[in-house]
């Protein structure tokens, strides 16, 4: 084992590991460091009861950037990708919203609902589609930096301009809209049914410390509309052996290319030079020498506990401070002795394979936003159900199941008073008695259980106060301003000290697109 190396990546999450993989194929020397005993950050799968293996954190798939899959050739290294069924909202009158794959039964289940919204239903699906369009270059550009005068920047932001000016005037007004308004209101220009606005607004609140009626949130629903799986724009699935899946397939890719991986190994401080990284002190008291160190951990990890303060200017400092994670939600593993039955639709079949989201009304999801705001956790809470262990049986003993359940709103941040591991139980029961309400026999199968709160998700995971995406997508923390204005470019004030993470643009889920960018802009510095 060597300690010195052409490049040192901090974290071996999913962008850590594609960020090394894309170097050691360039032919650097590149070491991977991950405090944790498995690889994959919050994309992990862990058996953690014998038997059943749970997607712990993240649990879908969707943003996964081709070109990555393509680079790296992850279906060779074991990455198959299950399409995910559709998305079922059970409603407390018994009835239910249940939006397929096929084109043609969401039609006619939508109509069942409102003859209107299922003719808006395509005209909404082809117009953000057509923002998609506009967008998906952005993902995979390095943002310019308005603030330069850098000639390069000003094309980029030129090139950006005149693609604007090029867009129908629809699709303009409708990407101006999706950039400053709430989700809720935007689809109530296209939607009448209730159900229906409530479940497609979710996509707007994921990872975000605001309610459905907060705007801003209708650019997360874009940004969670860009998944795409075999260039399939908003099609979402489940990685066999699940997401643990992905981030095997990349590390597989870096090993190939000649990555070191280190696991159980934590960085204790970042090394500086004379204004310049030279490498790593890990906790154990070892050092590792390199000339460029690839943080894909959050910014407070990074700039607050790795270096000195006197290693960063004063005002960058400031800037990373106020950086907002807020995290806002939690998540509770079930492993079952059957499959749920759901009141609206008795029985097993089709409508258990897709999504199933506890999202009845707009005014339930805005509900749900205000405990949350008083320091509280919901006591209706919006939840996001998969079963994934119906399309992929190798993730639970025969004959039972695993269930995911993403829960918003989980705030870090509880009233005085309050502590997150003396109300871990009762938030998991309520998340379970929620569930209860439209699966009554899901109780009487609960075989074991695993809750997650944010404060979980920042010991366990490293992510600072529970935020899933290293932070806010908020409209103030994107493009040119993710992380701090003035440093979007994966640089920092460090010389040769990068950032490679959810972070940075484009920003959070199982992307790819933070590690590899940095990866191509860590190879033009070193030309």
């Amino acid at each position: 084992m060597s300690n010195s190396y052409d490049v040192i990546v901090i974290g071996g999450g999913h962008n850590g590991l594609t960020h090394a993989a894309y170097l050691a194929r360039a032919g650097k020397k590149v070491v991977v460091i991950e405090r944790r005993q498995v690889l994959g950050g919050a994309a992990v799968t862990e058996e953690v009861f014998p038997g059943f293996k749970f997607s712990v954190c993240s649990y879908v798939v969707s943003l996964l950037r081709p070109e990555i899959i393509r680079d790296l050739d992850l279906p060779r290294h074991g990455l198959e990708i299950l399409p995910l069924d559709g998305t079922l909202t059970p409603l407390p009158d018994g009835n239910h919203l249940w939006r397929m794959n096929d084109h043609a039964k969401t039609y006619r289940e939508i109509a069942r609902h409102s003859r209107l919204d299922a003719e808006a239903y395509d005209e909404f699906g082809k117009a953000v589609q057509a923002i998609c369009r506009f967008v998906k270059p952005i993902l995979s550009m390095v943002p310019p930096d308005p603030t330069g005068l850098n000639p390069r920047e000003l094309n980029k932001l030129l090139f950006l301009g005149r693609r604007f000016q090029k867009l129908p005037s629809e699709d303009r007004y409708n990407l101006v809209q999706l950039m400053t308004m709430s989700a809720a209101d935007f689809l109530d220009q296209w939607f009448e049914t209730d159900a229906l606005k409530a479940t497609m607004s979710a996509s707007g609140i994921i990872g975000t410390f605001l309610g459905v009626r907060s705007p801003g949130t209708a650019y997360v629903l874009l940004h969670h509309y860009m998944g795409e799986i075999d260039g399939a724009f908003r099609a979402w699935g489940f990685a066999r052996g699940g997401t643990g899946g992905i981030s095997n397939a990349i590390a597989a890719a870096a090993l190939e290319a000649g990555v070191e991986i280190r696991r159980a190994a934590a960085v204790a401080s970042i090394t500086v030079k004379n204004g310049r990284a030279a490498g790593v002190a890990l906790t154990s008291g070892e050092e590792i020498n390199a000339p460029v160190i690839s943080s894909s951990v959050d910014p407070r990890h990074t700039f607050v506990e790795f270096l000195q303060p006197a290693d960063l200017p004063p005002e960058f400092l400031a800037q990373v401070r106020r950086y907002r994670f807020r995290g806002s939600s939690g998540k509770v593993n079930l492993a079952l002795d059957g499959l749920p039955e759901f009141k609206c639709l008795p029985g097993a079949g089709a409508h258990l394979r897709g999504a199933i989201s506890i999202s009845p009304s707009v005014d339930y999801m805005e509900k749900a936003y205000d405990e949350a705001k008083y320091g509280m956790f919901s006591h209706r809470p919006y939840i996001d159900m998969v079963i994934p262990s119906l399309t992929d049986p190798s993730v639970a003993p025969a004959g039972k199941h695993v269930m995911s359940c993403f829960v918003q709103y989980a705030p870090y941040k509880l009233r005085p008073g309050l502590d997150w591991d003396n109300l871990r139980e009762d938030f998991g029961n309520t998340v379970i008695d929620t569930i209860a309400e439209y699966a009554p026999n899901l109780k009487n199968l609960i075989l074991h259980k695993q809750v997650l709160t944010p404060l979980d998700l920042e010991r366990e995971w490293g992510l600072t106060e529970g935020n899933i995406f290293q932070g806010e997508l908020s409209l103030e923390q994107l493009f040119f301003l993710r992380p701090v204005p003035g440093w979007t470019r994966f640089r920092t004030p460090v010389k040769g000290l990068y950032m490679c993470g959810s972070a940075t643009h484009p920003g959070g889920g199982i992307m790819g697109a933070p590690g590899r960018l940095a990866a191509l802009e860590v190879l033009r510095d070193r030309r």
